[in-house]
């Protein structure tokens, strides 16, 4: 198995076509080999939250992006799973209410931002600004076209005061998405997940795509790069976001801060 890191990365600036990506890829792996992985993966990922916490001088956003049953809560479970939660904030983005609507779009994201020492993880995010208020015609072209840069310059900003970010789309086919709808009205556990607008959404499945596209070309960069994670195997998504993590947070060559006093004159009687 090849380093996902380097495998599933967007290069900055490069042309990404979305629809050439086999969302059931696996890049040579295996379930039983991903799924011992992903635990070895997520007991490094507590080692490693515990550092930042630790350190207390830099912080990790995480951004989950996809179209609908993609599994960003999903991921959200069986990844983060080993984590302290005291270190951890996740934030799930919805449609805009009350004072989110009386403020610009980045008023909100910038409030969730994780602080030092901490994770935060964005269950949908700021993109929602250049992806469903660009398919719904939320706003007009020349109002969401500006916002790239606007992103660019505000996850720069936030790169220079220590933020390191990392960008997930969990892409699946829509054939996968089909499935997993099924899924939840066969299964009554799972019935609160359906909306009729998941429904609805399907509808715009070829626009989203060209959003993704877009998205990925003008805002993958080198401080906060995109990945695209092929999610029908749910096991090999888990896989390779777990492995960019441990890869992200290792780059960052965390250590443990100095004592604050001289253990050696410490002394218990």
């Amino acid at each position: 198995m090849k380093n996902l890191a380097h495998q599933l990365i967007v290069p900055p600036d490069s042309r990404i076509k979305v629809s050439d990506i086999d969302p059931a890829a696996t890049h040579g792996a295996t379930k039983s080999l991903a799924n011992a992985r992903v635990e070895k993966n997520c007991n490094r990922l507590s080692v490693l939250q515990y550092l930042l916490y630790a350190e207390s001088r830099r912080s990790l956003l995480v951004v989950l992006q996809g179209i609908d049953a993609a599994g960003k809560d999903g991921t959200i479970r069986h990844v983060m799973t080993g984590m302290n939660p005291q270190g951890v904030d996740v934030t799930a983005f919805k449609v805009p209410e009350g004072a989110e609507k009386r403020h610009d779009y980045l008023w909100r994201v910038h409030n969730a931002v994780p602080e030092f020492g901490k994770i935060g993880i964005f269950n949908r995010s700021h993109y929602e600004d250049v992806l469903v208020v660009r398919v719904h015609g939320l706003a007009p072209k020349s109002v969401w076209s500006k916002r790239y840069d606007q992103i660019n310059d505000f996850e720069d900003m936030l790169s220079e005061n220590n933020v390191h970010i990392v960008k997930f789309l969990l892409y699946i086919s829509k054939d996968e998405q089909a499935k997993r709808f099924r899924e939840r009205l066969d299964d009554k556990r799972k019935n609160w997940k359906f909306s009729l607008s998941d429904i609805k959404e399907r509808e715009y499945w070829d626009q989203y795509i060209e959003a993704f596209e877009d998205m990925l070309q003008k805002c993958s960069t080198k401080r906060a790069p995109w990945y695209v994670i092929p999610s029908n195997h749910k096991w090999f998504r888990d896989l390779a976001v777990s492995e960019i993590l441990v890869h992200m947070l290792e780059s960052m060559n965390l250590k443990f801060p100095k004592p604050t006093a001289d253990l050696s004159q410490i002394k218990f009687e």
